[in-house]
């Protein structure tokens, strides 16, 4: 008697392809993604392109979600050297022959224009969580060393471009890798001390320090610029302190309740600069005030957590030292843009995940969500 086989038909193809996909990640990440179009739609209004290209981009991260979501963890793993070495090379050539735009030297021409330090937020803590998981057992001193300088290369060639947002989240993503994989305390609490101390006198003697003619070592003009900025607004509020008054002004002017859906005064008057790219926090912030606000920090929070769930929860030291930081890269988008908008931080540049225009970050954070996606079917595939 012939043996008949069954073929699964497309709707059993597509449950495969979704088995193990964590649905309360992908909520948190709907939930964001419909709060951006929302406030897309209001602050781009005068571009309706802004709002249709927002969401195709949108639609683009979460194909790549879907597409990096069916890779394993241990495949992932094998990607990290060949990744991270690719991102490296392009930041040297963009250091020897990239495109300026603006004064900073951050693009390359090879058929098409690309920025290459786009690729390390990615690679970045995929080489560390390669690196400590092959060290797994037997961690020295010394292998905190190695992964140090791992991270010290891209990010001083980063900073060299100059491009301090880029620098600032690759930075973080290679931190928090070094961090779960069990840094001391008593290494990671001196840094900080001297941040702090530095911090207190920056404040005390901000006068002295941001006077006319005063140049800081280590960091550039526009980024010494920047941070005085930060400390007082009003010294050019016409100018560079434009956009930090501005986007405060917004914020407050939103009240508990906010103004409400289109009618925002300072969105639509055109006083928020870059009001659908790294400003838009303002806009949301003045139509939906302090309540719309807090429901926001929740969305994040609540992504946040349950990505630390997965992470806590991967089979591997990799998926776990890899999903812990992709996570807290969130946080950091978030915390940066948040804070800069609301005059806490230096402008420098972040955008606001799901919230924000662009399609290069977009593509980043459906890379990230992918990679979330892949641990926590893997946990889920290895428990059926």
């Amino acid at each position: 008697m012939p043996i008949v086989i069954e073929k699964p038909s497309l709707l059993q193809k597509m449950m495969h392809l979704l088995r193990g996909f964590d649905g309360p990640l992908a909520f948190a990440v709907f939930i964001l993604a419909c709060a951006g179009l929302l406030t897309m739609y209001s602050s781009g209004y005068a571009n309706g392109q802004r709002f249709f290209d927002h969401g195709r981009n949108i639609l683009l991260g979460g194909f790549i979600m879907f597409v990096v979501a069916q890779i394993p963890p241990q495949r992932l793993m094998s990607l990290a050297v060949p990744l991270y070495t690719l991102g490296v090379a392009l930041l040297v050539a963009v250091a020897l022959f990239g495109l300026t735009k603006k004064g900073a030297r951050r693009w390359l021409n090879v058929g098409i224009v690309i920025q290459p330090s786009e690729i390390l937020k990615i690679a970045m803590p995929l080489m560390l969580a390669w690196w400590f998981q092959k060290r797994e057992g037997q961690l020295r001193p010394l292998d905190f060393g190695v992964a140090a300088l791992l991270l010290a290369v891209p990010v001083g060639l980063i900073m060299r471009q100059p491009d301090l947002g880029t620098a600032l989240l690759v930075l973080s993503a290679g931190l928090f890798v070094i961090f779960f994989a069990g840094l001391s305390w008593r290494l990671i609490l001196p840094p900080f001390a001297l941040i702090f101390v530095g911090l207190t006198l920056l404040v005390i003697f901000e006068p002295a320090l941001c006077a006319e003619g005063v140049r800081w070592p280590l960091l550039h003009d526009y980024q010494q610029q920047r941070v005085c900025t930060l400390l007082d607004p009003g010294r050019d509020p016409l100018g560079k302190g434009f956009h930090i008054i501005q986007g405060m002004i917004a914020i407050g002017s939103g009240g508990f309740w906010g103004k409400g859906f289109m009618q925002g005064t300072q969105t639509h008057l055109d006083f928020i600069p870059e009001r659908t790219t790294d400003f838009i926090f303002a806009a949301y912030g003045e139509e939906f005030g302090l309540l719309g606000n807090i429901l926001l920090i929740v969305g994040f929070l609540f992504l946040i957590l349950r990505g630390l769930a997965i992470a806590l929860e991967g089979p591997t030291l990799f998926a776990r030292l890899l999903a812990g930081s992709i996570t807290l890269i969130f946080f950091t988008y978030a915390f940066v843009n948040m804070g800069m908008v609301s005059g806490i931080l230096p402008v420098v540049g972040v955008p606001l995940p799901f919230i924000s225009y662009g399609g290069t970050a977009m593509v980043t954070l459906g890379f990230g969500l992918g990679i979330l996606m892949s641990v926590a079917r893997a946990k889920q595939l290895v428990q059926s």
